[in-house]
């Protein structure tokens, strides 16, 4: 019976050691030499150096002087990283068509003279919950409240989404975004003069 026991015990210690320790320690050294800026959680900081967020979590804003988000669909609480994934919810779901109709409502609500169509993006959870990103249409949609509200110049207002945007990833994956944490930090830090 010893004869099985110390071989046994040895490779526990042994694997325990190497998948434990070892292994984490040396992925970790990579991540941190290589990748830092990833392996830390791709934090978006202040210019103070505190973290706000990161760039690939999306965060609520429901004040119509910022951009809005992509709803999510996590749980309990909203952008929860803990708990990533869908409201699991089908097109025909009674269910996903009343969260649609009322965040539409909290648009129109914020921008009652917006006549335009309103975005997909802005009325559905992506698959993840956590999506930072908006589409240009999406942005473009919201625009005009956040002008209005902050005093800015549209065509300023323009120029700074762009700033904030990304192409589709090595030109051909994706679809071209905008990153609203980013966005929304940009828009309290920037200074535009009154428009004419």
């Amino acid at each position: 019976m010893s004869s099985y026991l110390r071989p046994a015990a040895t490779m526990l210690l042994l694997l325990t050691l190497v998948t434990g320790a070892v292994y984490p320690a040396l992925v970790t050294l990579i991540a941190q030499t290589l990748f830092p800026e990833q392996a830390n959680g791709s934090l978006i900081k202040t210019a103070n150096g505190d973290a706000v967020g990161s760039k690939l979590i999306g965060q609520s804003f429901s004040d119509p002087k910022y951009f809005w988000s992509r709803p999510s669909a996590t749980a309990p609480y909203p952008y929860n990283a803990a708990a990533s994934g869908g409201s699991n919810l089908g097109p025909t779901n009674p269910a996903l068509a009343d969260a649609v109709t009322a965040r539409i409502q909290a648009l129109k609500q914020a921008d009652p003279d917006n006549k335009a169509p309103v975005p997909v993006d802005l009325v559905t959870a992506s698959a993840s919950g956590l999506d930072p990103h908006i589409s240009p249409a999406a942005a473009e949609y919201q625009l005009k409240r956040v002008a209005k509200l902050r005093k800015i110049d549209e065509r300023q207002l323009r120029e700074l989404i762009q700033a904030n945007s990304e192409g589709r990833q090595w030109g051909v994956f994706g679809e071209p975004r905008v990153n609203v944490l980013r966005l929304n930090l940009a828009l309290d830090a920037a200074s535009f003069p009154a428009p004419n």
